[in-house]
């Protein structure tokens, strides 16, 4: 009797790890994908009308890739759901339904720190999707050249939409999600756009056409 217990117990726990893959996840056919649990709590009104993504049989296993078509050129990212599951769900929900499309990176930094920051369909640095998640931190103070890390407000708990583009070796605290790598010609794409320099206007804005003009996955 307590075998058979233990053998139900084992099937339905392993039933409980099995989540729904999709054609950018790159686990192999037959292979299980880990699945878990994600909060997106509200968070005012998005910037653009959105649906909040999934919050259940979150995959947390395999790669997935987004392009972001840039005026400039295609930058493409690598994302590890496994390290950064919830965080890389949310990101592509919102590229599905188009919350990337037709928008500027409206933030340059190019001294201390060196990164091109987007995402905002506003411009304007405030724009969310209507809901936080918490941050899914690895604890480290480096961020090297190609990393892409979610923005925040200070306080935890604050990560939405944001995303910035590390494009020189950037020290910051470890408080920023970091979800995916750029490839070496999406480097040179936003190295590119940096190498124009930040408009005196605003001492923020690239001067350079810095537009996301889609976003694909694959």
């Amino acid at each position: 009797m307590l075998k058979r217990l233990l053998a139900v117990c084992a099937s339905t726990c392993l039933v409980a790890l099995v989540g729904c893959s999709d054609a950018n996840q790159s686990a192999e056919p037959g292979e299980m994908v880990q699945a878990t649990t994600c909060e997106y709590p509200g968070d005012g009104s998005p910037a653009r009308p959105v649906d909040p993504p999934q919050t259940t049989d979150v995959p947390n296993a395999g790669t997935v890739a987004v392009t972001l078509h840039m005026t400039a050129g295609d930058v493409v990212i690598t994302m590890d759901r496994a390290k950064a599951p919830c965080t890389i769900n949310s990101f592509v929900s919102l590229a599905q339904q188009g919350y990337f499309d037709d928008t500027d990176c409206h933030r340059l930094v190019d001294q201390g720190i060196f990164i091109l920051q987007c995402g905002d369909p506003t411009a304007t640095g405030t724009g969310g999707p209507g809901y936080v998640m918490a941050e899914e931190l690895e604890h480290t103070s480096e961020y090297p050249a190609g990393t892409v890390a979610m923005a925040k407000r200070q306080q935890p708990g604050t990560t939405g939409g944001q995303f910035f583009l590390v494009w020189a070796d950037t020290p910051l605290p470890p408080e920023y999600t970091v979800f995916g790598t750029m490839d070496q010609a999406g480097l040179d794409v936003v190295g590119g756009i940096a190498a124009q320099g930040v408009a005196a206007e605003d001492g923020m804005s690239p001067i350079a056409e810095a537009h996301i003009s889609s976003v694909t996955l694959g």
